[in-house]
This record gives structure tokens, sequence and C-alpha cells, in this order.
């Protein structure tokens, strides 16, 4: 977004109405020249045409602007006062002006509905809208919030909701990633660096800038003013006047304990999150930090990055929202936020370190039961709609083995899956195959459900116990089981799965008959196999094996 011409506008557009004695709606004239130019390649004043009133109006504002129907009404209005500024400042021409107010009067009776229409929302729009813009308020109203609630007023705003159940990494492996926290471990070089050089601060307790700038040259410190104000906030250091003393009990983060370093990290976080603080340089990020957090914590999942710059901007204003990648970059260094392939998500000591820091405003910050504790179905479910990292469902995995035998988890798995779907089934197989031979007597009883049979024929004899030979019709319902338990991963992601089939995709030939089984899974995956399987006599035949399950009327 071209900032510059916008804010050049805006400043254009309050001296027009000052000189004319006409009230302008500043903030929502500025949204229309930010969408304009975000989505429209409007580029200065003279690019709006009467189409980019329609397109900002009936498509972009229902898919991005978070607004009850009713304030179209206000929309409209700063849509015509725009107008007759372009006009008024030889912008447009009369005939063009003339276009554009018809247009605007065919948009007013239909914007409303726009934005009513949910299925107009922007991924942003349907994220937040469910959370409500209040929830991410930059400061603005939180005192008068907070006093309602202290007046005896219940507040049911989603930030003052419960706070959900949360997981937590265990303590030692927070705080091995509490160690590697560029911006503490810098905190400590800061102090180091400005002691052994006899620097000093100004009287204001900042860095000097020569010394920033040495700083950052000598240690290779990006951000040595956030460091600095941190290391003096967590009393790794003293001044003594404007002279930097070090801490009598300073000590590096390779020599400290764990429970040092979650006391360390408890503090460092509370400054971070809880005071505005100039670390990113994005303002509208510094002095929403808590309500950022805050966020990420209650939704437990990653958030789109072109999402929250949605948000950002129609929270914030009026304020643009500039150099995000850059603030959000400045948050990794400070090791609250990471990014994955889904957006933007709290780091797992940041969920411990915010639900600490709950905890001690006195907030209910509840933990949700480890899955170890309950039952086959729970475990199962769990892992199945979690998402829980491969390392953390390992760990769920084995703690829920450890409290029973192997008899017992083949009994409790299997028993809870009989008659499910694919995928649970499948998951429940994958546990029982790391149970060792004491679990056989449990498995061998399942031979006689039709659906489980094949999974524990296979579980007998890749031990070399006794077991029945698989029919080829088992051996047939099987391969189609067994895929049928990659439908889910092979929508999420398709290409890793078309590379894995083409390493160990089924032969043609099996794939003929697989039309043939009696299996609730065989159409989606005979169409998944037509469409990856990169050999093409086999991805043929997998469309004419679907074709003929369909006729049969399998589904």
């Amino acid at each position: 977004m071209s900032i510059e011409w916008v804010n050049r506008a805006v400043d254009g557009l309050r001296a027009w109405g000052r000189e004319r004695n006409v009230e302008v709606d500043v903030d929502e004239v500025r949204l229309l020249c930010d969408y304009a130019s975000d989505y429209l390649e409007v580029n200065e004043l003279g690019d709006f045409r009467p189409g980019t009133f329609e397109e900002l109006l009936l498509e972009i504002y229902p898919r991005k602007v978070i607004a009850p129907p009713e304030s179209a009404q206000e929309t409209v209005a700063a849509a015509r006062t725009l107008v007759q500024f372009l006009l008024d400042t030889g912008e447009i021409g009369i005939k063009t002006a003339a276009r554009m107010r018809e247009t605007i009067d065919h948009i007013e009776p239909e914007m409303p509905q726009a934005l009513a229409d949910t299925s107009k929302f922007g991924m942003a729009k349907s994220l937040f809208s469910a959370i409500g813009p209040d929830s991410l308020e930059l400061d603005a109203g939180r005192g008068a919030g907070a006093q309602d609630t202290a007046d005896g007023d219940e507040c049911d705003c989603p930030g003052c909701a419960p706070l959900p159940p949360v997981r937590l990494a265990p303590r030692e492996e927070v705080a091995l990633a509490v160690r590697e926290v560029p911006l503490l471990r810098d905190a400590h070089r800061v102090v180091t660096w400005l002691v052994e050089g006899g620097r000093t601060v100004t009287t204001r307790r900042s860095l000097r800038v020569r010394d920033a700038r040495a700083c950052t040259a000598e240690l290779g410190v990006e951000c040595p003013e956030p460091a600095w104000r941190l290391a003096l906030d967590l009393g790794l250091a003293r001044l003594d006047g404007t002279a930097v003393v070090v801490a009598e009990d300073f000590r590096e983060l390779g020599t400290r304990g764990e429970d040092e370093l979650l006391d360390l990290w408890r503090s460092a976080l509370e400054f971070l999150v809880e005071r505005s603080v100039r670390l990113t340089g994005e303002a509208v990020v510094d002095e929403g930090m808590s309500q950022i957090h805050d966020l990420l914590y209650r939704l437990q999942s990653p958030v789109p990055v072109d999402a929250l710059a949605d948000y950002l901007r129609e929270v914030a204003a009026g304020r643009p929202v500039g150099r995000l990648d850059e603030a959000l970059t400045a948050l990794t260094y400070a090791g609250t936020v990471q990014r994955t392939e889904d957006g933007l998500a709290l780091t797992s000591h940041a969920l411990w370190g915010l639900r600490e820091l709950y905890a001690g405003m006195g907030l209910d910050a509840p933990l949700a039961p480890a899955p170890a504790e309950g039952d086959a179905s729970g475990l199962i479910a769990f892992l199945i709609g979690d998402g829980t990292a491969d390392e953390a469902a390992e760990r769920d995995i084995a703690e829920w083995l450890s409290r029973r035998t192997p008899e017992q988890a083949a009994s409790e798995l299997l028993a809870a899956v009989a008659g499910a779907p694919a995928e649970v089934r499948g998951v429940a197989v994958t546990i029982v195959d790391r149970l060792d031979v004491e679990a056989a007597p449990v498995v061998r009883s399942f031979l006689d459900d039709a659906e489980l049979r094949p999974h524990a024929i296979h579980w007998l004899s890749s031990r070399g116990l006794d077991a029945p030979a698989l029919t080829p019709e088992e051996v047939l319902w099987v391969s189609v089981d067994m895929l049928a338990l990659a439908l889910p991963a092979a929508e999420a992601d398709p290409d890793g799965f078309a590379e894995n089939i083409a390493a160990s995709g089924p032969p043609a030939h099996l794939i003929e008959d697989m039309w043939r089984v009696d299996h609730p899974d065989v159409v989606e995956v005979l169409e998944l196999l037509g469409s990856t399987l990169p050999d093409q006599a086999a991805a043929k035949a997998a469309r004419k094996a679907a074709f003929k399950a369909r006729s049969r009327g399998i589904r």
C-alpha cells in the first residue's frame, strides 16, 4: 500500500473540509483509499473511477470490514464526500463525478445486504467476526471495561470471556526453549558489553545513539535498545547515575537452572506483553501486544498473517498498518510467536508464560486434561482433531501406553473402533502395532470382526505368530482401508501425498479390482488415486474402477 499518497490525500481532505465548513469522516475516507490502494491498483486520487466505488462497497467492504449492515449509510456518505472532494480539487471532471454519484446511488440500497451476507466474508472477517473487534481494541477502552466489571456489571465481550483450557509443554522443554530466546540472550550480552566498555547511558536511561550503533556492529544485536530495557527491567544491571553496573547475581543464561530460567522468562514476558514497548517499530503492534498475544492464546490455532493485517487495520482507528512483516520478525526475535505454514502462533514457552501471567492476575486459566488420563476413544479423538505436533503426539501415546499392560491397551483400542470410520480405526491399529506379543490373545479375539480381521491377521503374521491367511478379498479390503486412513492427510497436503503414493502406491492390477470391495470409502479412495498417481496406467485403472464402484452404488 502506498501510504504516502493516502496520507497526502487525507491531509488535503481535512484542509478542504475546513475551507468549506464541511464535516468530513476522515477515518472512513482513509479506509476507502487504503483498500482502493491495496486491492484496486489506485495509486493516486485521479485513479478513482465509478467502478472503483462499486468494487469497494459491494465486494471489498463485505469481504474485509467487520461492520454491521446499518453502518453502510456512513460509508456511502463518506464515498459521496470523496467524490465531491475529487471534483473540487480537479482530480475528476463533472461528467465523471456524475457517473460516480449515479453508481453510489445504485450501491446505497444494496450495501447493507452485502455487509450482512456471510457468504461474502473473507478469511479474516470470518475468523475475527466470531471473536469481535473489541477483543483486540488497542488500549482504547480497557480502562472503561475494567471499571464496569469492578462495579459489578458482568462483561460479555470476547476479551473478558473465560480462558480456554490449554495444553502446556513439559517444564524442562519450556526451560530449554527459554535458553534459546534471542532477545533474552542479547539482554545478557548487552549488559556485559556496556560494563566491560565502561559505557554510560542517557539521563533517560536509554542507550546512547553511538553505543546502540556500535552494539549492532560489534555484537550483531539488531535491537539493542529493547534488549537493554529488558535487561534493566529484569534486574540484570542497575544504574549508578548514568554508569551501568552489573547485578551482583548476574549469570549467563546457559548457567541458570530450570526454575531460575522460568522465573526470568515469566518476568520477561510481562515486560514484553503487558507494557507498551517499542519493540517492533510498528506502532499498532507495539501498542497492542497484550491484545494480540491474548488473541493467539484464545484461538489456540495459527492466524494467517494477512488476516491479522486486515484485522489490525480495522481496529486501529484508521491508523495505517505498514511494516507488518518486519514487526512479526521482531516478535519471533522476542520469542513469543512463531511462524507456521498456516500463520502466526504462540511459541510453547509463550503459551506457558501467558498462562502464568493470567494465573498471577487471578484469572481462571485452566489446563486441558492430558489424553493419557482418558480412555482409548478420548486418545484417538484427540490425536485426530487436535493437530498436535508429531513429537507431542508421540509423547501422549507413550504416556497412555505406559499406564496399561499390552493386553489392556489392545483391548481398549480395538474395542473403541469396532465399526468406526477408517481414519479412526487406522489410528487405533497404528498404536496397537507398537505392542509386543503379550497382546496376541486380545488381537486374536478380534479375528471375528470383519473390519478388524485383516488388520489382526497382519499384526499376528508380522510377529511370526499363527494366523489365517488373508483371502484375496481381504487383501483388497485392507488396501482400501489403509488408503482411506490417508484421505484427511491427502486433502491437507496433496503434494506430500502424491510424493508418498508415487513411492509406495498399489500396482495397477490391484487397483483394477478395488471397485469390488464393499468399503464405504472405496469411491473416494479410487478418485484420489486417479488424480494423484504418477503412473498413468495405474491412474487410469483407478478412474475406471471408481466409475465401476459408483455404478454399483457404493458410497
